[in-house]
């Protein structure tokens, strides 16, 4: 099942979320709710062999000074989807965030969340990242020429597909119970 909804924070998934500091901004978790909607209605009466959460996501959290509070969030995503869907055995494939700004210029916690993104993959055998370092150069939907941008090139976004799909299954064998 494929849910996408661009440029959006990670509270508008994590039902926990919170800000390391104050009360604002607030969790708004009406895209998890949307999307646990779709999946259960989509595996109604089925047995579901197998799950694999693929994720990308972390520029708005990034531009917005959030990485202090981005692991503890996805980490609290993937529990609560695991729970959610009650299965222990969920995998989880991150794509990692591009090289965008590696100075941290634009989007002031970029690197700090890379780098979460990559720790968190390593923490158990049911996840990993994608790299998407070089899906940013190219064309992009205009036919214009793009270089480390913040979105993907048109091919970029194909091949995206196809590593997400290939470590979807790399992890899928490598968990088989």
């Amino acid at each position: 099942m494929k849910d996408a909804q661009g440029g959006q924070p990670i509270r508008r998934w994590y039902q926990n979320w919170k800000p390391l500091h104050g009360d604002e901004p607030k969790a708004q978790p009406d895209l998890y709710d949307s999307l646990m909607i779709k999946v259960f209605t989509a595996i109604e009466k089925q047995k579901i062999v197998t799950v694999t959460f693929i994720w990308m996501q972390g520029e708005r959290d990034a531009r917005e000074k959030l990485g202090d509070v981005y692991k503890n969030s996805l980490m609290g995503l993937y529990n609560q989807l695991s729970s959610d869907l009650e299965r222990e055995d969920m995998n989880f494939v991150i794509g990692r965030l591009s090289d965008f700004d590696m100075k941290d210029e634009q989007y002031p916690h970029w690197t700090m969340i890379r780098d979460i993104q990559e720790e968190v993959a390593l923490t158990n055998p049911h996840f990993a990242w994608v790299n998407t370092d070089d899906l940013n150069d190219g064309h992009d939907v205009n036919g214009e020429e793009i270089k480390d941008d913040l979105h993907m090139s048109v091919d970029g976004y194909k091949i995206l597909g196809k590593r997400f799909a290939n470590t979807a299954i790399e992890l899928i064998k490598r968990n088989k119970n």
